[in-house]
């Protein structure tokens, strides 16, 4: 019976996320081509990012439904989230590459970790996601009952 209720909840999670996602916006390199000047490179040096800890998805149709993820050491795993948080299941549990270079996008492929998904109902079947990192938003593609889209996560303070 807990199982058939956890069941539903995922599934009405997952059509509250999904529900409303038309076609997932495209960037285009049209941003400032302008070479910077070697003075302006001494000055804004970038830093690696640190994605060490939690992220939570911004652009979650719900309030009370959407996805976390945990980064620790080499590891990234996400959750669907659902009932205010009262509900949280597997979604992917998969490599992490932090990055050496301060450059962005910063895009590695994770590799799946079957040992914790294959007996996860909600979790990706996926051998890899490839995980993207530019402005602050850690994104990926995300399928459920036929529909993808691209989940965006910003890391909690």
């Amino acid at each position: 019976m807990k199982r058939l209720k956890i069941i539903t909840l995922c599934l009405a999670l997952l059509i509250t996320i999904f529900t409303g996602c038309s076609s997932t916006s495209t960037s285009s390199a049209n941003g400032d081509n302008t070479p910077a000047t070697s003075t302006e490179s001494k000055t804004t040096e970038k830093q690696i990012p640190d994605f060490t800890g939690e992220w939570k998805q911004e652009n979650s149709k719900s309030d009370d439904s959407y996805q976390v993820a945990t980064i620790s050491g080499d590891t990234i795993e996400i959750y669907w989230v659902s009932d205010n948080g009262d509900t949280k299941s597997l979604y992917w549990a998969g490599s992490f590459i932090a990055p050496t270079i301060a450059d962005e996008p910063y895009i590695w492929n994770s590799e799946n970790d079957h040992s914790k998904t294959d007996s996860a109902m909600l979790a990706s079947t996926d051998d890899t996601k490839a995980m993207t990192y530019q402005n602050g938003v850690l994104s990926y593609k995300a399928s459920a009952m036929g529909t993808t889209t691209t989940v965006k996560l910003e890391k909690q303070k």
